[in-house]
């Protein structure tokens, strides 16, 4: 073959080849979902130190499970324009509190976003800063209603898969979670055709606190953790919660809520089924 002819045929075959791997990664873009996470980190070093971590967490497991993350904590970012960018969000500590952003984070949801929330998203207890006044989340969608009590201080729970669900494959019926502030609620979960509760704390776990208040150690009860809403795409986590060391004045962490495999591998299932659900 003529010097010049062999040229050619390189730079053919060189040019097809850089073809072929800008439409690969354009492919590969394409398939990627985002993720948005909304946060205030504010309020309660046990809630900050779960952001911090969560911000640190996630990009890492995003690039392994090939997914973007971004977080924010602009909750003007909540708008129809922003969201419209995004296949997930996230609530990693409080929730939207102007109109503007909950009508822009409820029609999101209904019109096939996808959510997850963590822990105290779900707080809500008139007379306090964060009173049920938003009946629509609170009420329709968590299905939770108003926060009851809480359990003090952090501990592990044991907890129970109370359904079968693509998050669940491959988790344990029942494994020990990370130290958590656990929540009850108003609303009786069980009683609601649209939820579906995916793990509720085991009874082996009682009793569950260590007080001081007798009211904080939990004897006995039902009490969902982790919940979807059959009408939406979306789950409420009640993990996120980390064990601070208030006692000696130091607000160190003492507990971390993403070092426990199980309950992460958990949370990585979930965020995969919202982020490829059709």
């Amino acid at each position: 073959m003529p010097f010049q002819k062999k040229i050619k045929s390189i730079l053919k075959n060189l040019l097809s080849f850089i073809l072929i791997l800008i439409c690969t990664a354009a492919l590969s873009q394409k398939n990627k979902f985002k993720v948005i996470a909304f946060y205030t980190a504010k309020n309660d070093q046990a809630h900050i130190s779960f952001v911090q971590e969560a911000n640190k967490w996630f990009p890492k497991i995003a690039q392994e499970n090939h997914f973007v993350y971004d977080s924010t904590s602009n909750w003007d970012n909540l708008n129809a324009k922003f969201l419209s960018q995004y296949q997930v969000v996230l609530f990693l500590d409080t929730r939207p509190e102007t109109v503007s952003q909950r009508e822009a984070f409820e029609q999101y949801m209904k019109n096939g976003g996808a959510w997850m929330g963590f822990h105290f998203s779900a707080f809500a207890l008139n007379d306090s800063d964060y009173p049920q006044n938003w009946d629509w989340y609170h009420n329709e969608f968590l299905g939770s209603g108003e926060y009851g009590s809480n359990t003090w201080r952090p501990t592990s729970a044991i907890l129970r898969v109370e359904n079968p669900h693509p998050i669940t494959k491959n988790i344990p019926k029942t494994f020990t979670s990370s130290p958590n502030e656990w929540y009850r609620w108003s609303n009786d979960l069980q009683k609601n055709p649209d939820i579906e509760i995916l793990l509720a704390i085991d009874p082996a776990s009682f009793p569950l606190g260590t007080g001081p208040k007798p009211n904080e150690i939990w004897h006995s009860g039902y009490y969902p953790v982790f919940w979807t809403n059959k009408k939406y795409k979306m789950l409420y986590c009640n993990m996120g919660h980390n064990d601070i060391d208030y006692e000696n004045n130091t607000n160190e962490t003492l507990s971390y809520t993403f070092k426990n495999k199980i309950q992460s591998q958990l949370i990585i299932n979930g965020l995969l089924w919202l982020g490829n659900k059709k």
